[in-house]
């Protein structure tokens, strides 16, 4: 049977997908995919795997993939970083029977992806890439697909966009930051880089950046014209994002805490991550509760600060008065309990 491409694999293997969670790394396991599902999300990428210690560790694959599926999390796109072209090759073919896809990260802007080689500073080397993406697209089962950041000319996003896709990526995600937008200079993603890529492709295109709201989803479907839209930070602060609702932080938190019970990641450390990204204005203003929350060292003590915290939250409620003043105080579009992204300071993305 043929291997679908394009369109086709986006329409049939990805079911029309419009509403993505990204690869996020120790963030995107399997028990937040379940959840993130369950509210919306029609396709979920793994976290970001290293190819080469996938080819190399028995215990890495388990750990990070193999014990990480299940027959609900479906369509998944496995990610990995890679700079070789037989790595490469050799950890998708591991990895193939478990997804639906696999992804090349060229996004990832980290201090560890440049002492790598991988990610985003991949980005120039386009010789390299084109046989990475060749080679896999030849010898795979499954589609391979791309998630890339933008450079800061839009001809030379487009050229780079091109490029991919006569390679053989069936799929371009496209986060609309350069490598050298993250941490304190941030800012604000290109939806125009992402509209122009959209508009000079023929495969599908998914945008990433920008999505905080569940208004800005269709917004920039509407804007970009893009098959689907890519939410990191935004999920992991409202995991109901793509269902249109922002609601009580406990009812995720205690949703998620559940399916950790069921679904173990690979370390506690993924279920504080969460639990902080969840609760981060309500521990604002509770931070005494901040310290519980990061030396608890099993899940029961980590969901017994949750519990301490949604019980903080309706003391809070049964004080509304007080709230609207602490709300105006705070600059929040919710009260503190509601689920609502972080926006970061103009301090931190000037």
């Amino acid at each position: 049977m043929a291997k679908l491409q394009g369109f086709d694999f986006w329409r049939t293997t990805l079911k029309g997908a419009r509403f993505v969670v990204a690869p996020m790394v120790d963030q995107s396991e399997l028990a937040w995919r379940l959840l993130s599902r369950r509210h919306g999300a029609q396709l979920c990428y793994t976290p970001m795997l290293h190819a080469q210690m996938f080819v190399r560790d028995p215990k890495y694959r388990k750990k990070h993939l193999y014990n990480e599926v299940c027959a609900e999390d479906r369509p998944l796109i496995t990610q990995f970083c890679a700079n070789d072209p037989d790595v490469f090759l050799q950890a998708s073919l591991l990895a193939q029977d478990y997804c639906d896809a696999i992804d090349l990260n060229l996004g990832c802007p980290q201090k560890h992806a440049k002492s790598g080689r991988y990610g985003s500073f991949l980005q120039d080397e386009w010789e390299l890439l084109e046989k990475m993406i060749k080679l896999a697209n030849e010898k795979l089962s499954v589609p391979i697909t791309c998630k890339i950041r933008v450079f800061k000319e839009i001809d030379r996003t487009v050229c780079f966009a091109q490029m991919l896709e006569k390679a053989g990526c069936q799929l371009l995600a496209v986060h609309g930051r350069t490598k050298d937008q993250k941490g304190a200079t941030t800012g604000v993603a290109s939806w125009e880089h992402i509209r122009a890529v959209r508009k000079a492709v023929s495969i599908p295109v998914f945008a990433n950046g920008n999505i905080r709201h569940p208004s800005d989803v269709e917004r920039c479907i509407r804007e970009t014209g893009v098959q689907g839209v890519m939410s990191a930070e935004g999920n992991l602060h409202n995991p109901a994002l793509f269902e249109g609702r922002s609601p009580p932080v406990w009812e995720m938190a205690e949703e998620y805490l559940q399916l950790v019970e069921q679904h173990p990641p690979p370390t506690l450390s993924y279920v504080r991550a969460h639990l902080f990204r969840l609760w981060h204005h309500t521990l604002q203003i509770h931070q005494d509760l901040r310290e519980d929350l990061r030396l608890a060292k099993k899940r029961e003590g980590l969901a017994e600060v949750s519990r301490q915290l949604r019980l903080r939250c309706e003391e809070d409620m049964a004080m509304q008065g007080k709230e609207a003043g602490q709300k105006q105080a705070n600059g929040l579009p919710f009260p503190h309990w509601i689920c609502q992204p972080y926006v970061r300071p103009e301090s931190e993305v000037k």
